[in-house]
């Protein structure tokens, strides 16, 4: 007889959008095995499994915490309630979620104070006061540390009934399917769910033994980020009212690191709410924020080699975009081979067509590079320090004849996309020009066979004004850069060898170069010494930019730029990823127009 042991859901909380699928362990009676499902159609020993959801309705409606909106609030702000605060701001789920979100929440206060004086209006003042039961209002100027104390000792409390329990009196159970993953709905939003799993006798249809139960929490809004617009850098200012690329003759591309499953872990992101962290539903906001860029080349970094074949191919091959994938090397990397995570390249198949594929594996140029290295004692510890599993994937596009983005019609268009990841570890300065240097130099050939325009994007892992990046900027790293004090195999010299002659400049240096009325906020996320943005990465130990869109600027021109966000508005819930950012990045994306017909066939 199967007998079910235990039925559990991947993440804490359901989202609207988001699948959701219980694991299952079910016995038979000489083994235990895992099954991912046995349907009626198909029983074993005679039984199956039967799976059934439920949306439960309640006479009482809860409030939500404002920081984790997947747990039922418990405390109130009532600074809030007297400021003209929004008051679903004003609930948080505990009193350390409280105290964490002070820094944040105070600005809440303070703009509606401001907002009171600038109108005139005599405000009761509620911030520093406390009433008798310790119910009450929280002083705006507290430190989080003594805010968390006032808090702990009883003050300040915040109001809110205490703990609502999950199960409330005048219930009704609908149910809303009958498969083993569900999708919730908007009608969903704010229930409770139930999923029942029952092991069936095949033939009398009836349950046999216990049947497992589990409840989700309430069902939130799928959290949305910020919307971004697409901004001209020649002075004309924003694109259409949606924010979409409109122009003909150009085309669009996307570099994003969508941060791999295998490292997103909560203990490294153990800011982020468990339910935002897993896999299930990043990937649909991954890929919701994905096809809304509307990209004709996407470049992806950190995706799964079983991410890509299960998941982001099939369904990018919905919106009409072909693939290519390139995975690490795994001379370094352990464990199973289908979570290694590698570069992907995406492009419209209505736009362009697959002409070549190169793979840069970085591992073989460093036994090349060691080979040649004396004494043989040398080449056991140059292997060491080089042989890190990255990778580059370029690719060849040739425009279709439709395609606008062709100066000449009739003539044949070629673009050259590299898509890359470096080496993560900050020590390891020499090892991330090596790669650089090594990645344009296998481009320079490619430019030497073939005259085209070149688009260099992926996570570099270097900041602006490293070596890499003047290289990759300047063509050339001055000899006295302090990152070429780091080359214990002197791989780096002569420092004459860093140069390379592509034309390349930085797509989003181009808002530096913008001149008119409306263009000062998106300078002032630049960093004024690169004119790079002030960060593309952003977790809660670092902040800076990590990630770049380089062009060839004898070929191509910058059309316009998804614009940058502040910090301000992706620190609210400490660092990325968040519940409205799926990624510790942000996307980068650019649109060009090409200014000659350099390549024709």
């Amino acid at each position: 007889m199967l007998t079910v042991l235990r039925v559990h859901l991947p993440s804490d909380i359901p989202i609207v959008g988001c699948e959701l699928t219980p694991y299952v362990l079910i016995r038979r009676p000489d083994t235990n095995i895992n099954n991912d499902d046995v349907p009626e159609t198909a029983p074993v020993g005679g039984h199956f499994l039967r799976y059934k959801w439920y949306r439960v309705h309640s006479d009482k409606k809860v409030a939500v915490c404002s920081i984790h909106p997947s747990e039922q609030a418990t405390l109130q702000c009532l600074a809030c309630t007297k400021a003209n605060i929004p008051v679903s701001k004003s609930y948080h789920c505990t009193t350390k979620c409280f105290s964490n979100a002070w820094q944040h929440h105070r600005v809440l206060h303070e703009r509606a104070a401001n907002a009171a004086n600038e109108n005139g209006n005599e405000e009761e003042e509620v911030f520093g006061r406390f009433n008798s039961s310790g119910s009450g209002v929280i002083n705006s100027n507290l430190s989080a540390s003594a805010l968390s104390a006032s808090l702990t000792n009883g003050f300040a409390a915040p109001l809110y009934p205490a703990a609502v329990p999950k199960r409330l009196g005048g219930e009704s159970w609908h149910e809303v399917g009958r498969s083993k993953t569900y999708i919730p709905t908007a009608d969903d939003i704010g229930h409770v769910l139930k999923f029942e799993c029952a092991v069936v006798d095949a033939e009398t249809k009836l349950p046999v033994g216990h049947v497992n139960t589990i409840l989700t929490s309430h069902v939130i809004h799928a959290p949305s980020p910020i919307p971004r617009r697409m901004i001209r850098v020649d002075g004309t200012g924003h694109l259409d009212a949606n924010g979409r690329q409109s122009s003909s003759g150009t085309f669009t591309i996307l570099s994003y690191n969508i941060l791999s499953e295998a490292c997103a872990s909560n203990a490294l992101y153990n800011y982020c709410p468990p339910w935002a962290l897993s896999w299930p539903y990043r990937r649909q906001s991954l890929l919701r924020e994905i096809v809304g860029y509307r990209a004709d080349i996407i470049c992806l970094q950190e995706v799964q080699s079983d991410h890509y074949d299960e998941y982001f191919a099939p369904e990018l091959d919905k919106h009409g975009y072909n693939g290519l994938f390139k995975r690490k090397t795994t001379e370094v990397s352990n464990g199973n081979t289908n979570t290694i995570d590698g570069c992907a390249t995406f492009f419209r198949r209505d736009r362009f067509s697959h002409v070549k594929k190169y793979e840069v594996e970085f591992n073989k140029a460093a036994q090349s590079l060691t080979d040649a290295m004396v004494p043989t004692a040398q080449k056991k510890i140059a292997l060491s320090r080089l042989v890190k599993d990255n990778v580059a994937l370029i690719v060849v596009l040739e425009a279709k004849a439709n395609n606008q983005g062709v100066d000449n019609p009739g003539k044949k268009q070629l673009f050259c996309v590299a898509n890359t990841h470096v080496n993560v570890q900050h020590d390891l300065k020499d090892v991330k020009l090596w790669q650089v240097h090594t990645l344009l130099k296998g481009l320079e050939k490619i430019a030497a066979s073939a005259d085209i325009p070149m688009l260099v994007c992926g996570d570099f892992n270097s900041v602006p004004g490293s070596a890499p990046h003047a290289l990759l900027a300047m063509g050339k790293v001055d000899p006295s850069h302090p990152d070429l004090a780091v080359d214990p195999l002197n791989i780096l010299h002569p420092h004459s060898k860093l140069v390379h002659q592509l034309p390349l400049v930085s797509a989003y240096s181009s808002f530096a170069r913008t001149v008119g009325h409306g263009f000062e906020q998106h300078k002032r996320r630049l960093d004024g010494g690169t004119n790079e943005p002030l960060f593309t990465n952003v977790t809660r130990d670092f902040i800076g930019t990590l990630d770049y869109i380089f062009y060839t600027a004898d070929s191509l021109v910058v059309e316009s730029l998804l614009e940058l966000l502040d910090e301000e508005s992706l620190r609210k819930d400490t660092a990325l990823p968040s519940p409205e950012w799926p990624s510790d990045h942000i996307a980068l994306l650019a649109e060009f127009r090409c200014t000659r017909n350099k390549s024709r066939r």
